[in-house]
């Protein structure tokens, strides 16, 4: 039979309680005190009873990490960039529960005794409605990747507008002006923002927006193909390709690839994102690089924060983003 809190109460000739608040770390306790009880505990082979523990200190343990969606527009660099920077600063105490926001018909289960706090990485004014809900449930929060207009909920945000625009100013310098657009899913902010910044760079450099070379995509590879068959299918071409995100920019690759046509000869690509595979592209992929890893783990550090101070603090954070050069942009042939 597994030990219990009341043998190690014996063994070490203090009260249950006592035992308790040792294990769980309390200040009421002197550290003689408690590194005697903890010593006790590892001989024994004491197993903190999760479920005993949650009732007592009134926490599930549990952490939410929710997506708008899991499966519509989040790549899966996307995904398991977001879990391991999240899964880096979760303490092993906790539960990391990971689902999408669009798996629900109601948010009934959401709910202080399940939740501890959440993380919600969020694409989409839609989102609103369960950020809210978690609001009124009383569950801290932090939203990452999307700000939201009350500011008393905490968010970390990378500034996806000006690394587009970063990204089509540096084809409009390598001398590109017929340059297109791979749009992202339609209603999601990162798709809008950096829609905005690449058309804020066109503008400001005097160049036309051409409706026919706004293309949509879905965040995905196939998606970011068929948008490249459909520009290559133009009468007038263009000779840069910026992608809202780097799978679409490698299923625009092999478009081109299969076209009998070069990157970067023929045409020019660059993604958004610096997902892992960017590096080992052929030609590598010039990308915008935003730290998802890093968004992450800040969003990890302060919903543990959060859940052990309560505070309305204000944000938003914003996480810068890199142009990384590489060879997938030359001046547009002759």
């Amino acid at each position: 039979m597994a030990p219990t809190i009341k043998d190690i109460a014996k063994l070490a000739n203090v009260s249950h309680t006592t035992v308790s608040r040792a294990l769980n770390n309390s200040p009421l306790i002197k550290e003689v005190t408690r590194k005697k009880i903890a010593e006790i505990a590892s001989q024994v082979g004491y197993v903190p009873n999760y479920n005993a523990k949650s009732l007592v200190m009134q926490r599930s343990y549990t952490i939410g990490l929710f997506f708008t969606s899991i499966d519509t527009g989040t790549s899966s660099s996307f995904f398991s960039d977001t879990i391991r920077g999240v899964n880096r600063v979760i303490d092993v105490d906790y539960n990391l529960f990971i689902r999408g926001i669009d798996d629900y018909t109601d948010y009934s289960s959401i709910h202080r005794k399940r939740f501890d706090g959440i993380i919600l990485m969020s694409q989409s004014e839609a989102d609103n409605k369960f950020i809210y809900h978690v609001v009124q449930q009383g569950i801290p929060i932090v939203v990452l990747n999307r700000q939201v207009g009350d500011r008393a909920i905490f968010n970390i945000v990378s500034n996806d507008r000006e690394g587009a625009s970063h990204a089509a100013q540096y084809l409009i310098e390598s001398g590109h002006r017929e340059i297109a657009l791979i749009e992202g899913v339609e209603g999601f902010k990162s798709t809008q923002e950096r829609r905005d910044g690449f058309i804020q760079a066109l503008i400001d450099h005097q160049i036309p927006v051409r409706h026919e070379f706004m293309v949509r995509g879905n965040y995905d590879m196939p998606s970011g193909y068929e948008a490249m068959s459909r520009l290559l299918d133009l009468s007038k071409r263009p000779t840069a390709v910026f992608c809202s995100n780097d799978d679409m920019a490698i299923g625009a690759m092999n478009c081109v690839f299969e076209r009998g046509l070069h990157v970067p000869g023929d045409l020019s690509i660059v993604g958004f994102d610096d997902s892992g595979v960017s590096l080992f592209t052929n030609p590598s992929l010039t990308t915008v690089k935003r730290p998802i890893e890093e968004i992450s783990e800040q969003g990890a550090r302060k919903i543990l924060s959060l859940i052990n101070t309560p505070a309305q603090e204000e944000g938003p954070l914003f996480i810068n983003t890199e142009l990384v050069i590489r060879k997938s942009v030359n001046p547009p042939p002759a």
